[in-house]
């Protein structure tokens, strides 16, 4: 991919996958909501959606976010990979990668700083902007362009605005891919971060976790290191990229597969998300199913399982038992180029 000004394909890391780059467009140009209407990705420009947050350096946050204490995540590398806290203290096997703390902003700064000085633990802010913010930061965030959004919102038929959250992370700081079951405006503030992402259907080359382990709704291979002999189909994994800066907006849509990096060697980054609500289920479905649907449906069957079962652990096996010899041995055939298993 093309080098944009303010950063270099040098500070990209390289990945076994091929990839291609999503469309940039004018949030005025018809082809943007077009994509967003048939749940694409695509970068926007012109939004002005957090042009009064561009001044949000870490002088001005210092001084105005507030005194409340912000969630700080810890890392012993440059991987930050989500996990459920509740889900995470039911397994005694499970040693989560990152550690969470909270702690006053300043504390933060001095972390990040310092990290960066000495290349030891890595630190990334993750905070939902709420009421403990200072005066000037509400401020900023009411002159947010609400009125693109939330037009985009309704044209959308989304649900509402859950959260936004102010991500703040060093250098090289990779967040390894998973989806999110919300839809998402990703605006960039500060620095340039790399995002790659991944259609829903490509879920059989990504290997999720189960829905009940606690790194649910992430990707069990490891980009840097994909092991091909546990993750045969990720050879043939394939995605979309793009290198966004202050100003941007990138759509990702819901059960979109995202791995998100700032740039090697380009300082600290800062993001806003917007997530809402996905919209009201159709009232009457249409076959076949979209990949999305299949998502929500195996995700559902693992959850009625388990509760079925009483014990998460027998899912799996109960699973593996219906498969094989029933399907694994019966001859296979094709269905719109792909290979499925085929029965009389």
């Amino acid at each position: 991919m093309a080098g944009a000004e303010g950063w270099s394909s040098t500070q990209l890391r390289q990945y076994s996958f091929p990839l291609e780059t999503i469309p940039r467009l004018s949030c005025t140009d018809p082809e943007a909501d077009r994509l967003i209407s048939e749940e694409k990705p695509v970068v926007l420009t012109d939004t002005h959606l957090i042009d009064s947050a561009l001044k949000w350096d870490l002088g001005y946050l210092r001084a105005n976010l507030g005194g409340g204490l912000c969630s700080v995540y810890e890392s012993d590398n440059h991987k930050f990979m989500y996990f459920d806290e509740k889900k995470a203290k039911d397994r005694k096997d499970y040693t989560p990668c990152t550690k969470r703390m909270e702690m006053p902003f300043e504390e933060f700064v001095k972390q990040l700083e310092s990290s960066a000085e000495t290349e030891g633990k890595r630190v990334y802010l993750q905070q939902t902007l709420n009421d403990t913010v200072g005066k000037n930061i509400v401020v900023d965030f009411l002159q947010f362009n609400w009125d693109w959004i939330n037009k985009q919102q309704q044209k959308q038929n989304w649900g509402h605005l859950t959260s936004n959250l102010l991500l703040i992370g060093m250098a090289g700081n990779v967040t390894p891919v998973h989806y999110d079951e919300q839809q998402n405006f990703f605006a960039q503030v500060k620095g340039f971060k790399r995002c790659i992402l991944f259609a829903p259907e490509q879920i059989e080359c990504l290997y999720p976790y189960p829905v009940h382990h606690p790194c649910d709704r992430q990707s069990q291979v490891d980009f840097d290191n994909p092991d091909y002999n546990r993750f045969p189909k990720f050879r043939y994994a394939s995605g979309l990229e793009a290198v966004v800066g202050p100003g941007d907006v990138l759509y990702i849509p819901m059960y979109w597969w995202h791995h998100i990096e700032s740039l090697l060697e380009g300082g600290y980054t800062t993001s806003v998300n917007f997530w809402y609500k996905a919209g009201p289920t159709p009232r009457n479905i249409v076959y076949p199913l979209k990949p999305v649907q299949k998502m929500a449906i195996m995700r559902n069957l693992e959850k009625m399982l388990a509760e079925a079962l009483g014990d998460y652990r027998e899912v799996g096996p109960l699973i593996n038992t219906m498969i094989q010899g029933r399907y694994t041995l019966m001859d296979m055939t094709e269905v719109n180029g792909n290979k499925v298993l085929y029965t009389d």
